[in-house]
């Protein structure tokens, strides 16, 4: 295979002349293009070898293989790669190779079995999995679809319906559902695994058990007119779903192809499917995404040191509101006993029941039993004093957003606290040098910023300050890890990063709507550009309480560059305090569903009088590709900025923080991908237009100036810009 190779596959003959043909490519055997070249030669070879019976194909290390290499489909997107030809992998290699073999084969399957290695797996003539292997075909995450025949074969084991869900939603099963869908063909423990497909293989040649090609069962397809039923359902379902999205769809009309017209006709139009989807823009994006996930755990100056995260045996959280007893519930979540901090017996209970509620909800959806419910709450303990943080490892303060009061806490935090405690704020906007400036602490205090609800939101903003010890950093990333969150390092300021990046987002909404655009084509233009709701509704659920206290702190920092209006102010006089109180831009019903408030528009008549903003005839009827671009332009300059000053480490930092934080849609890459796929020119030239327009807050900023004159990525890294300048 050469010195270069990507991975290989290796072949030894037994005695009882079953050949074990074994994936290698670490960490997950992946299947690059020397995985498949290799995995057709040995076959080839174990099939003209006469002291060959049958053949068994598994994985190195407990892992079967998880899927094909997808570095490789960002080399073919950009040209470095050659695309290989059509159907070579999915009819040359997997269907006239593998499936058609004249000896029968076997999959032996521990570990993970996904994407391209669920489909090797499938093209086998049987399938052995251990009970906690995970077999999927997760490609639609990546804006593509299962392109080695994973389409035609799946449907065809475990039925229509249950291969549209498995394909359209992307989620695994394990070893013991598989074997009961009829995935596989029998679960048995890993140091069985090898044997007993070993003996299953000869059985199927001596025709003790059934030789099945995958790809030609029916018995699980039902008759063409309640398939058509099925796929009518399965595309309604995903058009209400990914509104946005054609790759479910044509990953739909595929499976149907097979279907209607016989699997070979599937396995064609899959490759030709395959080959234009992997070049799409939506597959760009979601690959980016994948890897920029990964990417945040690799600081520069931090985990290139050699410093291994110390252990993390006990952990103390301040306050029991919904932030806290989320955090709390996290880490329960992950084995961690947790110790729940509060004023008073009253706040104590509540907090402890908000924990409680939360595990509950899972045990209410089947995701928890209530044995493991038991066990995961008995890791919470609750307390009104400091006595029991004498042995804590990390301390992580989720109080109200009040300086002096985080002061105090830190002060108490290094008297009772063993020196080598983690002190953590869950801070959202203030700065952390401000929390920890009466404490001798500055090495070890840290931002642990975590998304409402905690439990649920899958990103953590770690804070460092110039203080902050990189082995801090290095135990905190550890954690993040072990919470099942992705952790995203940021520096500090007002904001950090996804506050800071995403104020003018709000803000842009509210001077457009001064200035004479309407609130509910507002929201309704960003809802469907793919946002979860709009930044109106965003306001209403989160409370404007929540929205002035933290737009004051940005309007301290920035007064050049905030949009100071009276909108939420007029509206707090008057109660109307967003969706707890029933009433905010929008009403809202006992079921907590929004309508539209045609009183509205009397307080932002009152709130354009009082900023003298000019109505503006244009914004009434704006564009929806206007108004994406007038509420996101300025997010993206202000994530200049952020960029700009060493906030941020890397842009791809900043794309998963807006979609993990903010939830801008990932199929269009993050916030500075999408930029990017726009251009700085255009960015810059539309920010100068409406500034001139409509003032300083959307002036664009030297970061961005400079890279549109000289038409450079506004991702494109330091050194990069350097070069070209």
């Amino acid at each position: 295979m050469g010195s270069k190779a990507k991975g290989r596959t290796v072949m030894e003959v037994g005695a009882d002349g079953v050949a074990v043909i074994t994936i290698i490519n670490p960490p997950v055997n992946s299947l690059s293009f020397d995985v498949l070249n290799s995995l057709k030669e040995n076959y080839e070879q174990a099939l003209q070898r006469d002291d060959v019976k049958a053949i068994v194909v598994t994985g190195a290390k407990g892992k079967f293989s998880g899927g094909f290499d997808i570095s490789a489909f960002g080399k073919i997107q950009d040209g470095t790669v050659e695309r290989p030809k059509r159907g070579w992998v999915s009819i040359e290699i997997i269907t006239d190779t593998l499936e058609a073999a004249r000896k029968p084969s076997v999959a032996a399957i521990d570990g993970l079995a996904l994407g391209g290695g669920l489909e090797v797996a499938m093209a086998c003539h049987a399938r052995i999995s251990t009970p906690t292997a995970q077999l999927g075909l997760p490609e639609l995450q990546l804006g593509i679809l299962p392109g080695f025949g994973g389409t035609q074969r799946l449907p065809r084991l475990v039925g229509l319906s249950k291969g549209l869900e498995m394909i359209l939603t992307s989620k695994p099963v394990k070893g013991d559902e598989a074997c009961s869908l009829g995935l596989v063909d029998a679960v048995v423990s890993p140091n069985e695994l090898l044997n007993t497909a070993r003996q299953w293989a000869l059985d199927i040649l001596e025709r003790r058990r059934p030789w099945i090609a995958s790809l030609y069962k029916n018995d699980k397809i039902e008759p063409l007119g309640e398939a058509r039923e099925i796929f009518k359902f399965a595309r309604a379902q995903t058009q209400r779903r990914a509104p946005n999205l054609v790759h479910p769809l044509v990953c739909i009309d595929v499976i149907e192809e097979g279907i209607v017209s016989g699997p070979r006709a599937g396995l064609w139009k899959e490759a030709e499917a395959f080959d234009g989807l992997v070049q799409s823009d939506i597959s760009k994006s979601l690959i980016h995404i994948f890897f920029s996930q990964r990417g945040t755990s690799k600081v520069p100056g931090v985990t290139d040191r050699g410093m291994v995260p110390r252990q993390v045996k006990k952990v103390a959280i301040l306050g029991g509101g919904l932030m806290g007893s989320g955090i709390a519930t996290a880490l329960i979540l992950s084995n961690y006993p947790v110790i729940l901090k509060e004023v008073n017996e009253k706040y104590l209970d509540a907090g402890v029941n908000r924990v409680k509620a939360n595990l509950q909800s899972r045990v209410r959806k089947g995701n928890m039993t209530q044995e493991k419910f038991e066990k995961t709450f008995s890791l919470l303990k609750g307390a009104l004093d400091y006595e029991s943080f004498r042995d804590v490892d990390l301390v992580i303060e989720a109080v109200i957003e009040n300086v002096s009061l985080k002061q105090q806490i830190f002060v108490d935090l290094e008297k009772y606290c063993p020196p080598h405690c983690i002190l953590a704020s869950n801070t959202s906007t203030i700065d952390l040098n401000l929390i920890g400036e009466k404490t001798r602490s500055q090495d070890r205090i840290v931002g642990a910023h975590f998304f409402s609800p905690a439990h649920i939101m899958p990103l953590l903003e770690i804070v460092r300050t110039k203080q902050t010890s990189p082995q801090i950093i290095v135990d905190l990333l550890d954690i993040g890890k072990k919470i099942k969150k992705t952790p995203v390092v940021v520096g500090n300021c007002t904001g950090f990063a996804v506050n800071r990046m995403f104020f003018p987002y709000t803000q842009a909404a509210i001077l457009l709507v001064e200035h004479g655009a309407d609130v509910y084509q507002i929201d309704k233009a960003i809802s469907k550009f793919g946002m979860p709701m709009g930044p109106f509704r965003l306001v209403d659920l989160v409370g404007f309480g929540v929205a002035v206290a933290t737009g004051m702190q940005f309007i301290q920092n920035f007064p050049e560059r905030t949009y100071k209006s009276m909108l939420i102010p007029l509206l707090l006089e008057e109660k109307r305090a967003g969706e707890t109180t029933r009433k905010g831009f929008y009403l809202y019903d006992d079921k907590r569903k929004a309508r539209p408030d045609p009183e509205l528009k009397n307080f932002i008549e009152k709130a354009r009088s009082m900023s003298g903003a000019t109505v503006d005839p244009k914004l009434a009827k704006l564009p929806v590709k206007d108004i994406i671009e007038m509420i996101f332009f300025p997010v993206v300059n202000e994530a200049c900025r952020v960029l700009d000053e060493g906030i941020a480490v890397k842009a791809a930092d900043l794309d998963i923080s807006a979609v993990m934080g903010m939830g801008f849609p990932p199929y269009r890459g993050g916030i500075m991908f999408w930029a990017d796929s726009l251009g700085s020119k255009y960015i810059y030239s539309r920010l100068e237009e409406w500034s001139k327009s409509y003032g300083e807050f959307f002036k664009p900023c030297t970061y961005l100036a400079a890279r549109a004159a000289k038409g450079i990525p506004l991702s494109a890294p330091v050194e990069q810009v350097k070069s070209r300048l």
